[in-house]
């Protein structure tokens, strides 16, 4: 097995802590040899010996198909390590790729930080002892919270958020499916952070996907919130993809007390005005946009794992009570959510 030094051709690695879908696209796309997991949580304490060659973790590496449904000429070179086929007929890409585990987190020079929002801040409190404190860390989460959190808690690092619109989705463990091409923006959270955006955003962009620098990255991320909290719990209580909401009678009973309550929450918090209708317009044009996907609340519930309703509808609540103003709606939603 090839050493992190060896891959990396003696200079730093990016290391992606969160192997779930949205972990597993910037891997495939980053160069393989500078790109690593971090192990899962229950064999991070063995990172703080030696791990000889005669005693590898138990999962050596990661290995997964990728499938992009993009035109032949449009997709990017070098997906991990491995090989590519296409077919003629569907245009899909597929990718055979390994990406191995990290045995250790002393050369990372950026980590991704792909985990559940939930899961975030105890994964890094274990993590980030073990890595440079002048490593730039990129937060992955959806919806709002747990970003604060771990900069309030590494106010002296490096840390940035990013949002994107990548959609990406497993059907299987072993298969990943790259469901929409879209648009990723990253700015800094922390002081230390600012002046590493650009070249954060300069080694992102070497997968082919569109990356951007954000000067104003929690309004970008207030603006994600504010879709996923009009489309993904309904999915969920549903079990429907994103654009059969629309019609559903649950969705269009509240979706207008949900934008009002928005509308009240953003001004309060960011003194942004922006009315509901405008909101609710821009929650349904992501639905048609993105109607046969399946969101990660859906995909969540589906596959018994606990949801992120805390940090999108359940976030809203917890600033209405901040402000003073009530989130009847976002209330309900997220208790139902919380009870499937």
């Amino acid at each position: 097995m090839m050493s992190e030094d060896e891959r990396s051709g003696g200079g730093g690695v990016i290391a992606i802590l969160g192997a779930g879908s949205l972990g597993r696209l910037w891997a495939a796309l980053l160069p393989s040899w500078l790109c690593g997991f971090l192990p899962r949580p229950e064999h991070a304490s063995r990172l703080g010996r030696s791990v000889s060659r005669q005693e590898p973790l138990p999962e050596a590496r990661c290995e997964y198909v990728l499938v992009r449904s993009v035109p032949p000429s449009m997709a990017p070179q070098g997906f991990g390590k491995g090989f590519l086929t296409a077919s003629p007929d569907s245009g899909d890409i597929r990718s055979h790729v390994i990406i191995h585990w990290l045995q250790s987190a002393e050369n990372v020079e950026l980590l991704l930080v792909t985990t559940k929002a939930g899961d975030t801040l105890a994964a890094l409190e274990d993590w980030l002892p073990r890595i440079p404190v002048s490593t730039p860390v990129i937060l992955f989460q959806n919806g709002l919270g747990s970003q604060q959190a771990v900069a309030e808690r590494w106010p002296g690092r490096p840390i940035l958020a990013a949002s994107t619109t990548e959609g990406a989705n497993r059907p299987s463990p072993d298969v990943l499916v790259h469901a929409g091409a879209g648009d990723t923006w990253v700015g800094a959270l922390t002081a230390s952070a600012a002046h590493h955006t650009a070249s954060v955003v300069q080694q992102l962009a070497e997968t082919g996907l569109r990356v951007h620098a954000e000067e104003k990255i929690l309004q970008r991320l207030w603006q994600k919130l504010v879709v996923n909290a009009g489309i993904n719990p309904f999915t969920a209580l549903l079990d429907c993809p994103n654009g059969d909401i629309l019609g559903s009678h649950l969705y269009q009973q509240n979706i207008d007390g949900l934008c009002s309550e928005i509308s009240l929450l953003l001004h309060a918090e960011t003194s942004e005005a922006v009315a509901p209708e405008v909101l609710r317009e821009r929650i349904e044009t992501v639905a048609r946009n993105t109607a046969s996907n399946t969101s990660s609340m859906r995909a969540d519930v589906l596959a018994g794992r606990k949801t992120e309703i805390d940090f999108i509808n359940g976030y809203l609540v917890h600033c209405g009570k901040r402000h003073g103003i009530a989130t009847p709606v976002n209330q309900m939603l997220t208790e139902q959510v919380q009870g499937l």
